[in-house]
């Protein structure tokens, strides 16, 4: 490996490597504004001035020069220093001083750098120019007077968002960035363009004026808004939760997260469900956790195991799964389901239901094909990865579903069962370059695994994967792409139909049970059921619209809990703010259920509770672990049985995303007054658009 000097110290790096890099590889801090190590190179701040020898006797932007051989590195000459100073001079002589009102103080990258290497007076007295604010939607508040062109926001829209709709127009003193046409910036992924922001050009609309970052309760958890299980920071002041931020996970979200996971937190205080509730003459009135939990006992009590059925919803904690697992089995009750969706899979070998190849190790494929999927809307942060693969040119996209906007050009194979039929019978030239793929991967997604044919689909689409040698030594490409938090951990716990019961469609029909106990169900249709409905959860939605008995539970930031990802990582929740009213954490729900039936759970703590499921689970015990990692051998032959029945044949119908409006999926987003803003300017550009 090359070696270079950096204050005198000897570095080895890799070939490539940038003047930037190498000095930071020695540990010296080099300041920046343009440069971020996820965008491309603009070196347009000149902020990260270093002394480079050989080479002319002037400062040079490290970013932007490649490290060599044998170069010798200063950082902190007087020649340096002067630079610098001079660079922030000039930075300030236009930026407003307005630190005290403005959203950014505190986490100014601009305050930082100008105390650390600008200098104590101005010799400018000139009159500061202005610019005029920008609207980029509901999202991003713009003052842009502070903007400083650094243009790591057009970049990020550019090439990881794929939304090309900001620019810089004119040039020296007239430069500004600017939306086109002045229209909002669409794209799911938009807001990542704060965090990148050095200054207070671009902050937060909703968050405007309301804290200071060192008034802040700061928590390191996970996003249940998907099923990628984004890093996340949840920041909370007393009882609320003020804002969401990105945490750095590279093997999952990378940097970003969606507008969702950001914004839809103030739905997180809207619509709560905060007391016990029954419905007694057509109207729901508060009543004790004493009198809900004798009620629903008694309830139990009288009614056959066999007419009893548990569903699961999609923003469920491990915990509460097994808890309610533990409780209902107990009583003899079969006919339990984690997927409202209708999701075909469950059966067989766990692998079957896992995003195999790794969210990270993904990037590895030569040959993607999509069938029902759409990244986009469905797991925006995974689409900027397979965005990125398509820039490479290295990667091979193909579609089987309806036409949608993936952010990339991918080719279209058809849009329903015949494409894929073609596809197992390895007709067509996608079919022969499927054949010859060295990391072929089959992301399957929702619009085709939770239709009434999805057993034929699943068992085409592994008889396609079989013929290509999707899964090989070294290799897993079957990728099941889910969208709710709490699918794979309620598969991987198998809270699904035992022995003869019956699934979440048979249990919400007419007739389909006479007791029907909904956790935080909200997505599936509730208007044919007979059934008396007790509904656990959050908010004062759909099934709290229909239940007769409400118990209410706490959301994903007000307890702590366990989810599984979509690739079967096993990650960890903390609770950032407590349980709203007399709220509780559903799995001290069924606990105290279970003393009131008179047959306790063995487990009286959140410590005890896991310590058992890791017993009977062990797969809960490898926290941050994502099997695929290690490919596990996968019988794509069998998909068609473990209990999907008779296969069928493949209804013509078209394999649609079952995510309709990207901001209004779960009832935190739909009680969100931003996430409806949000919502309302999507329809209008989708209505404009077509």
């Amino acid at each position: 490996m090359p070696k270079a000097k950096v204050n005198g110290v000897e570095v080895e790096f890799e070939n490539g490597m940038t003047v930037l890099q190498v000095a930071e590889l020695a540990g010296e801090e080099i300041p920046r504004f343009c440069y971020h190590e996820r965008l491309s190179i603009a070196g347009n701040c000149r902020m990260c001035l270093v002394e480079v020898k050989p080479g002319p006797p002037k400062p040079q932007a490290s970013c932007a020069l490649p490290a060599a051989e044998g170069q010798e590195i200063i950082t902190n000459s007087p020649m340096v220093k002067k630079a610098r100073e001079g660079v922030m001079e000039f930075l300030l002589i236009n930026h407003p001083l307005d630190c005290p009102i403005c959203d950014q103080g505190g986490e100014c990258d601009l305050q930082d750098q100008a105390m650390g290497y600008g200098r104590d007076a101005s010799r400018y007295d000139e009159n500061k120019r202005a610019v005029e604010d920008k609207h980029m939607g509901p999202l991003i508040k713009t003052v842009m007077t502070r903007c400083i062109q650094c243009t790591r926001c057009v970049r990020f829209v550019t090439e990881v968002a794929g939304a090309p709709q900001l620019g810089m127009v004119s040039r020296g003193e007239g430069a500004e960035i600017t939306t086109y046409l002045d229209s909002a910036i669409t794209s799911e992924l938009s807001a990542n363009v704060i965090d990148l922001c050095p200054v207070g050009a671009l902050t937060s609309r909703p968050y405007a004026f309301n804290a200071r970052p060192w008034e802040l309760t700061k928590t390191l958890t996970i996003d249940v808004m998907d099923a990628l299980g984004s890093a996340i920071r949840v920041d909370a002041r007393g009882p609320a939760v003020l804002r969401v931020l990105p945490r750095t996970n590279d093997a999952v979200n990378e940097a970003w997260i969606s507008d969702k996971t950001r914004y839809a937190c103030d739905g997180l205080a809207r619509q709560r469900l905060d007391r016990p509730l029954l419905r007694q003459k057509g109207k729901l009135e508060p009543i004790s956790w004493a009198q809900a939990l004798s009620l629903l006992a008694a309830r139990l009590k009288r009614t056959a195991p066999e007419r009893i059925g548990v569903i699961a919803g999609d923003l469920q904690d491990t915990e509460s799964l097994k808890a309610a697992k533990d409780l209902f089995t107990g009583l003899g009750v079969t006919s339990l389901d984690g997927r409202p969706d209708g999701l075909v899979l469950g059966q067989g070998p766990r692998e079957s239901w896992l995003f195999n190849p790794t969210l990270e190790g993904v990037e590895r494929a030569d040959v993607v094909l999509l069938i029902g999927a759409h990244p986009k809307t469905e797991a925006a942060v995974l689409n900027a990865r397979l965005r990125r693969m398509w820039l490479s040119g290295q990667t091979r996209f193909a579609a089987i579903g309806a036409p949608r906007d993936h952010g990339f050009e991918v080719e279209a194979l058809g849009e329903g069962g015949e494409a894929l039929e073609a596809l197992a019978r390895g007709e067509g030239e996608f079919a022969a370059a499927l054949a010859k793929a060295e990391r072929p991967v089959f992301i399957l997604g929702q619009g085709a695994l939770t239709r009434p044919d999805s057993g034929a689909i699943v068992a085409a689409a592994a008889r396609a994967g079989a013929r290509c040698k999707l899964v090989r030594e070294g290799w897993n490409g079957w990728a099941v792409l889910h969208t709710a938090a709490a699918r794979v951990a309620a598969l991987d716990l198998g809270f699904v139909p035992g022995g003869a019961g019956r699934g979440a469609g048979a249990l919400l029909a007419k007739g389909g049970a006479d007791l029907l106990v909904l956790l935080g169900v909200d997505e599936a249709d509730l208007s044919q059921t007979d059934a008396f409905v007790v509904y656990l959860g959050t908010h004062g939605d759909r099934g709290a619209h229909r239940a007769d008995l409400i118990l209410p539970g706490a959301a994903y930031t007000e307890k702590p809990g366990l989810y599984v990802n979509t690739e079967g990582r096993v990650q960890r929740a903390e609770r950032a703010v407590f349980p709203k009213g007399d709220a509780k954490e559903d799995w001290t729900i069924f606990r105290a259920l279970s003393a009131e039936l008179g047959a306790p759970l063995p487990y009286d703590s959140l410590d005890q509770l896991r310590a058992r499921l890791f017993a009977d689970h062990p797969s809960f015990g490898q926290l941050d672990y994502a099997p695929g990692a290690v490919p596990a051998p996968l019988d794509l032959g069998a998909l068609d049985l473990g209990g999907l029945g008779s296969p069928g044949v493949i209804d013509a119908a078209p394999f649609e995303s079952p995510i309709g409006a990207f901001h209004l999926t779960n009832p935190i987003c739909r009680a969100s007054v931003t996430m409806a803003e949000c919502a309302a300017l999507a329809s209008g550009a989708k209505m404009a658009a077509e």
